[in-house]
């Protein structure tokens, strides 16, 4: 692979110069269409925003809202600023979002008014009591001391806040000279982005990716998926995660591609954009395309425009798998294997890979990225065949941890190998297979088992609609099995019944012990389950606070 040096800046540069009418950012709910030659305008008005407001290159700024129109406008205009971006989980609350942005040493936070229960405008007053003060920001938070100021993506005045529309006139009185003089002072190298892990096995680390990790990752995806300035992807991924400003904005940049994106994840309008716009790639977690698929509206819509798309953020069942190939007309879909830490990709399925290894794999090394299997316990490569923890190294692997460096050490060795923590397996082609995490492999009675297997047999049952396997605590075998299971509609499943499937199917240690049935799974916003909350329900309800004090003791 050609390494490209440009800057995500100068991607959108490029775009605009070859591709100046086509749509660049389209918004069906909302009627917007921009040309890349409207939207560089937009983004080179916003970054002389940014310059006007005195923001410097390295400076940290943060990013608070769903994937609405300011989101892209900001992803581009702050890269041409040189100033790193700082997204938040727009799920998080009050605790959350003073940890990120004293953590992230943020000065800026840009913000919509709220999403779901979340009062945005309120937590941040919270948080920084005095934003509304007239002295401000002349007075200081002595919590966040590097926070300067807030501007509001929402309607109407906020106290304290800059309004976005304020950064269009503010961007009149700075010459074009001074944007492109800054731009000119700023490397591919450069720390451009700080994305934060998703927190589903621990508290989120700042992972601080450049230019050159995020645009040459989004380019070999593309190139795998054989993306052309002819290709509408839809976006209903949220933009805070690296599958969303990543491997679907910036990738759509690098290509001249139509970004189409869903303000936040809701079936019916992921299904109306595909049909309105005649979208040609979708991208989604698992749990997306469940939802799609199940939705009222999905007979109804024309999908037949799709052709390829990626599946990402979590292990996609194999069955899952066969019905977005077909149903959802996806005929070359592929997977994507990472993590943040990997700027995200890893490894991906081919579009002309052989149907059983697209279904049942994730794929081999993304062109100039290394992948090695290892002994867990002993770090030494293992042959092909054998299961141990995946490790890459490449061009894509994060700056490192902000201000983090011993977790950076844990993470990243010597050698320059990121240890991802996933456990898989590598046949003689390099060809991977996920099998769990190291984290989430259950041992009883000291059997390993890994959770994935279990979940792909039981998805095999015609009545389980979704399902998570966990290890619980245990007093006897030190953990046993639990399957959250989410039934069909109109399906009578009973935990016994789920255990009577697995009998004389699967080894007698792997049957689930426990059977929980739910509505819906514990998901972080860029929807992955979290597991560690399925684990802290079921010790509430079997009554296993006992076994786990017997754990931590």
């Amino acid at each position: 692979m050609e390494f490209s040096a440009q800057t995500v800046g100068q991607v959108l540069d490029e775009a605009a110069e070859r591709f100046p009418d086509r749509d660049a950012v389209v918004y069906v709910d909302r009627g917007l269409r921009w040309s890349y030659r409207e939207f560089r305008r937009r983004v080179d008005l916003v970054a002389r925003g940014l310059l006007a407001l005195g923001v410097e290159a390295g400076e940290h700024v943060a990013i608070w809202a769903t994937n609405v129109p300011e989101w892209p406008l900001l992803q581009f205009a702050t890269a041409k600023v040189g100033a790193v971006l700082v997204t938040v989980n727009i799920n998080y609350q009050r605790h959350e979002l003073k940890y990120v942005l004293g953590q992230s040493d943020a000065t800026t936070l840009f913000l919509i008014d709220g999403y779901r229960d979340v009062d945005y405008v309120a937590a941040l007053t919270d948080v920084v009591p005095r934003l509304a003060d007239p002295e401000w920001p002349e007075v200081r938070c002595p919590e966040l001391p590097r926070f300067r100021r807030a501007v509001s993506l929402g309607a109407g005045h906020r106290d304290g806040m800059i309004p976005f529309a304020d950064l269009f006139e503010l961007g009149q009185g700075v010459a074009p000279a001074a944007l492109a003089a800054r731009e000119a002072s700023l490397s591919a190298r450069d720390p451009i982005n700080m994305q934060y892990t998703s927190g589903t096995t621990g508290f989120p680390k700042g992972v601080l990716l450049s230019h050159y990790n995020l645009v040459n990752n989004a380019r070999a995806q593309g190139q795998v998926l054989g993306f052309t300035e002819a290709d509408r992807l839809c976006i209903p991924v949220p933009l805070f995660h690296c599958f969303g400003c990543v491997m679907s904005s910036l990738l759509c940049a690098c290509f001249g591609a139509a970004m189409v994106p869903v303000v936040s994840f809701d079936p019916e309008q992921v299904l109306a954009a595909v049909h309105r716009e005649r979208c040609t790639a979708l991208h989604g977690v698992p749990t997306m395309f469940i939802a799609a698929l199940n939705h009222p509206n999905f007979g109804g819509t024309d999908v037949s425009s799709l052709r390829t798309g990626i599946m990402a953020g979590a292990p996609c069942p194999v069955e899952l798998m066969r019905r977005v190939r077909v149903d959802f007309h996806l005929p070359e879909i592929c997977i994507t294997f990472g993590q943040t830490e990997a700027s995200p990709g890893i490894t991906m399925t081919r579009r002309d890979d052989p149907v059983e290894r697209r279904v049942a794999t994730v794929g081999r090394a993304l062109p100039g990225v290394e992948v090695k299997i290892v002994d867990p316990e002993t770090g030494v490569e293992v042959a092909p065949g054998p299961p141990g923890e995946l490790c890459s190294r490449g061009y894509n692997t994060m700056l490192g941890y902000y201000r983090m460096p011993d977790a950076t050490a844990e993470t990243v060795d010597a050698e320059g190998w990121l240890h991802t923590g996933d456990l898989a397996t590598m046949d003689g082609d390099g060809y991977c297979k996920i099998t769990g995490r190291l984290k989430n492999m259950i041992i009883r009675g000291g059997e390993n088992i890994f959770p994935r297997e279990i979940e792909e047999f039981l998805y095999t049952h015609p009545d389980v609609l979704a399902v998570e396997v966990v290890g619980v605590p245990n007093a006897r075998y030190g953990e046993q099995v639990l399957a959250v299971i989410i039934p069909k509609t109109g399906a009578t499943l009973g935990e016994e019944a789920v255990r009577e499937f697995c009998r004389g199917q699967i080894a007698r240690h792997k049957i689930p012990h426990y059977v929980m049935f739910v509505d819906q799974m514990p998901m972080t916003a860029s929807g992955k389950v979290q597991k560690f909350v399925l684990r802290e329900w079921a010790i509430d309800r079997y009554g296993l606070a006992a076994a786990a004090a017997v754990e931590t003791a």
